[in-house]
């Protein structure tokens, strides 16, 4: 491995940056991953290691920013977090909407309390507010227009663009955003 600038430990399904100021070099540079133990960092204002998910690892690590560790030491390479992820369904249409928008230089965040595979901002949480939230359909993915519709009123009331990223052949996303309309 060359040398990374952000050293993580695989544990379990999560990589940890246990140097704290690495930890808060790597969180302000682009809100990787989340202290652990702090509910709303501000900054690089908290004392505690950083807990990346392997997606966020694997776009570091291919970046050449992240070298990946096991406990004993031994390194975890490239192909080896992609082997991990891959046991996700939805992997491959996860991260290429993750690094596309990542790439644009957006903040990607999970979207779960949304519904929502990923919460996006423009700058960063706790600067602003995340002015996005995105779900991930694959070309021969159908939805029901139903979901479309709460998808929508969910996303008018917390005052974000609902979209819909669709990874297309060639390696471009495709968006579709709503906005919700009241005639």
């Amino acid at each position: 491995m060359s040398q990374a600038r952000y050293k993580g430990l695989l544990l379990g399904d999560s990589i940890v940056v246990p140097d704290i100021e690495e930890s808060r070099s790597l969180y302000s540079q682009g809100f990787y991953g989340k202290p652990l133990g702090v509910e709303k960092p501000r900054g690089r204002e908290f004392s505690a290691p950083l807990k990346l998910s392997i997606m966020e690892a694997l776009y570091l690590a291919e970046r050449g920013l992240l070298e990946v560790y096991r406990p004993d030491g031994s390194p975890v390479g490239i192909e080896e977090l992609r082997r991990i992820l891959e046991g996700h369904p939805r992997f491959r249409l996860l991260y290429r909407v993750y690094v596309d928008l990542r790439d644009r230089g957006l903040v990607v965040r999970p979207g779960l309390k949304f519904g929502a595979d990923f919460t996006v901002y423009r700058v960063g949480p706790g600067i602003d507010h995340a002015p996005f939230i995105v779900n991930v359909l694959g070309l021969d993915e159908e939805i029901d227009p139903i979901e479309i519709v709460r998808a929508g009123r969910l996303s008018h009331t917390v005052r974000k663009t609902f979209t819909i990223a669709s990874p297309l052949p060639g390696g471009r996303v495709q968006y579709i955003m709503f906005k919700w309309y009241k005639p």
